[in-house]
Parts: structure tokens; sequence; C-alpha cells
């Protein structure tokens, strides 16, 4: 069920409705919320919700189990059991086709038979925010930082619907204890949550699927009909339209969750003002940032154990980041660019200080660069668009409204956050009169710029 559609708009109220009326009846509303959930998980396949379920299950299994024992061997073992059924999980529905295709590949060309069999898997909705989520729960109630809750409350946090199907991810200390008291309908931050929800369908349909449709798909989908013009703006149109689609499903998830009383981490801090890419991953994804350090990197030895074993362990985690995308290719180099260049960042750090300017110019660029094979098929097709800057021909989608969108949200971010946070803050403390006013204005914006084949999904639903 994707958020800015018909069907989303009828689920949605109804829902917020009731949640209102049972809030303060928390016995009756957790159920009511669970089913809910699983209602909108159930819109992609009914037989997902069934997967879904057995990750809460296990997972709360697992930590009654962590947290009862006090022998400290038995509880590392039921942890790396549990994490390693839930990447188990997530590996079978995600990578076993990319894997089993590789392998059979080397097979051939190596001269043996016996191919690894293929399987067509769906792939659930969400299920990578899902899995990280589960692990942060088990994770953290080993290391004593949460108890156990009951059975319900987990499965409230693995499936609440506002960030079941492309995050933010929610780490289990900051949503279970939410769960501990009532909310109550007048301390509701409508105003707040209304104002990020609209700005994320601007962000989703206004910007980010029209630069989509007018220039970014048709140059990665045939580079070889555009010149280098063309390639450079949709270069820069593709960093624009992933930002405005992925901030925008989390300002959307995040605004629905305030309406329902809860709050999410910030997810993005114009991460394309950058001067250093540790910068840029400390505004982009920050949650997904903040998750690879503290169960990946930080556990590997972080940058404590000399500057070999550091540099292993940035690649480590970012070439696993690119992969958490996708079983593809491309990720997996979109992860290695991103690794080296914080792996060269680290080693001068302090020896070479560029002009901030400079240092943007840097980083701005190679993250934008990176991010063609993350949005390229194949590393086939990668090649081919970046072999279309050596082609200095005409400037065919050069039109006024892409270069305007493009650089004025690139622009944007490099201004000073504070007059843009006041500008929201005084929309959110509008009467609501006003504020019902303004949400039906931009409601009807964001309606006139749809195609006709509808809203496209968030970039991030395929992760």
């Amino acid at each position: 069920m994707v958020f800015p559609t018909v069907q989303f708009a009828v689920f949605f109220p109804i829902v917020l409705a009731l949640s209102w009326a049972l809030m303060r009846r928390q016995r009756i509303w957790k159920p009511f919320m669970l089913a809910a959930s699983f209602v909108f998980y159930a819109a992609a396949d009914p037989l997902f919700c069934i997967m879904l379920a057995g990750m809460i299950l296990g997972n709360q299994a697992a930590a009654q189990l962590i947290f009862r024992s006090e022998d400290a061997r038995r509880r590392k073992l039921i942890v790396i059991v549990a994490v390693a059924a839930d990447l188990l999980t997530l590996g079978v529905f995600k990578y076993y086709g990319f894997f089993a295709t590789e392998i059979n590949a080397l097979l051939e060309k190596a001269g043996h038979g016996l191919p690894i069999p293929l399987a067509a898997i769906a792939l659930p909705v969400g299920i990578s925010f899902i899995t990280f989520q589960a692990i942060s729960y088990t994770v953290d109630t080993y290391r004593r930082l949460i108890e156990p809750a009951t059975t319900i409350d987990v499965g409230l946090y693995l499936s609440f619907f506002p960030h079941l199907v492309a995050g933010p991810i929610v780490r289990a200390r900051e949503f279970i204890p939410q769960l501990q008291s009532a909310r109550d309908p007048k301390t509701v931050a409508v105003g707040a949550g209304v104002a990020l929800i609209l700005i994320g369908l601007v962000k989703k349909v206004a910007i980010a699927d029209y630069l989509a449709r007018e220039i970014v798909d048709p140059v990665f989908g045939v580079p070889q009909a555009y010149s280098a013009p063309d390639a450079i703006l949709a270069t820069y149109a593709y960093a624009v339209q992933i930002f405005c689609d992925f901030s925008g499903y989390t300002d959307i998830a995040i605004g629905l969750a305030l309406l329902m009383g809860f709050v999410f981490p910030q997810n993005f801090d114009r991460p394309y003002r950058a001067a250093s890419f540790g910068e840029f991953w400390r505004r982009w994804h920050m949650t997904l940032s903040r998750f690879l350090r503290d169960f990946l990197y930080i556990p590997l030895g972080g940058n404590r154990k000399g500057k070999l074993k550091t540099i292993r362990n940035l690649m480590i985690t970012m070439l696993l980041g690119g992969l958490w995308h996708g079983a593809a290719w491309g990720f997996v180099l979109w992860g290695a660019i991103h690794g080296i260049a914080l792996v060269v960042e680290h080693q001068f750090r302090g020896k070479i200080r560029l002009p901030k300017p400079v240092a943007w110019f840097v980083v701005f660029n190679v993250v934008c660069l990176a991010w063609i094979p993350f949005r390229a098929p194949d590393l086939d097709l990668a090649g081919s668009f970046i072999s279309r800057f050596a082609d200095w021909g005409p400037a065919t989608l050069w039109t006024a409204p892409i270069v305007i969108l493009t650089f004025l949200v690139i622009g944007l971010q490099l201004l000073p956050a504070r007059p843009l946070d006041a500008l929201r803050v005084r929309f959110e403390e509008l009467h609501p009169v006003a504020l019902g006013a303004s949400m039906a204005c931009v409601i009807l914006l964001v309606a006139a710029t749809v195609s006709s084949q509808g809203v496209p999904p968030f970039i991030y639903f395929s992760f």
C-alpha cells in the first residue's frame, strides 16, 4: 500500500479516527493497531504476513531466553542464533537468486555441472528494514540496554505501519518505551504531523516523480540516445530524485506517527551540504548509518585497532551497506566508492585541508557519480551512461522546470537551517482552518502533477 494513493487515503483516516478513540484504552488500542498494521502489510501480499509474524515470535522468544539466562556463553549463543536466523531469512528472500546465478556462472566457466537450482521467490516489501529492527531488539536485549517487552509490544514495534516498509530504522529502545503509557489525542502534534506529510507529498510526487519521468528514466533507460549535457543533468536530477523520494517517505512516515502520538528519529539533515564523506553519512539515511556503526563497524573494532584494520572495517561496513540495498553489483560498487572515499578521508585527515567550498564540491560530485551504478540496472548500462560524458552534443532535456527543480533542491540544502525551520514552525502553529486550507491547496497541487500511470512506488520499497 503506497502512501499517496486513494487506497491509503481511505485506510489512514479510518485507522486514525479509531486510534484516537481508543488511545486511552491500551488493552483495546494495541490489538487494534497490530491488526491495522498487518492489514496494511497484507495489501502487498497476505503471505508476507507469515514471514512478519515469524520474525516477531522468533525474536521475542530469543529475547526472553537471553534475558532469563544468567550464563554468559548461553546468552551469546542465543543472540548469535537469533541474528543468524534473521539474516538467513533476509538472505533467502533477497539474495538467494543473486548468489545462485553468480555461482552458477562461475561453475559454468570452470566446466562443472550440477548448477544450483534457481527458484522464483517473491521479495517481501521492506524486509531489510524489518530485519534490522528485529536484530536491534534482540541485540539490545542481549546488551542489557532494554528488557524484553510483551509480545504484543514487540509485534507493534516490528509491524507499526508508518515505518514498516521503508523506515526510518527505529531502534527498539526508541519505540517500545513509548508504548508503556496511553497516548492522549489532546497532546498530539497535529500541526507538525500535517506539515511533514505535506512536505513529503511535495517531495515525492511534485519533485521526485516529475524528475524521474522527464529526465532520469529516459536517460538511464537509453543513455546512448543522449549526449553529455543531458547525462550530466540526469546525474544531478537523480541525486535530487532519490533524496526527495526517500526523505519524502520519511517525512510522511514521521508525520503519520506524530498524528498517532509517536515520535520517530530524524533520518535526513540536508545531506548535500556535506563537506566531507563522514559528514554526508551523518546526514544521509541517518538511522541506517547509526545502525551500521553500532552493529557492524564498532563490533568489528572501529578505528581502535590500527590503520589497516580501520581501513578493513570501513570497507566491510560500506560494502555490506551497499549490498543491503539490493542483490546487484551496482549496489556493491556504490558501497565500495563510499568506502574508498571514507578511507582516503580518514588517512589524510589533518594532513590536507581543502577550502570548504572546494571540499563540498568534491564530496557532492563524488556522491552524485556514485549514484550512477546505484541507479543503473547493471554495470554495463552504468558504463554506457558514464561514457556519454565524453560526447558533447546538444542539450535536449534542459527545460526550465527540470533545471529549476534540480538546482533549487540542492541550493536549499546549502542555506542556513534556521530560517527554513522557523517557516515550518510558523506553518505548524496555524489555526486549524488555515491548516486545513493549506493542506487542501497542497493536495490539489500534488494531484495536478500525478501522471496518468498513477504514483510510482517509493524507491526504497524495493529494499
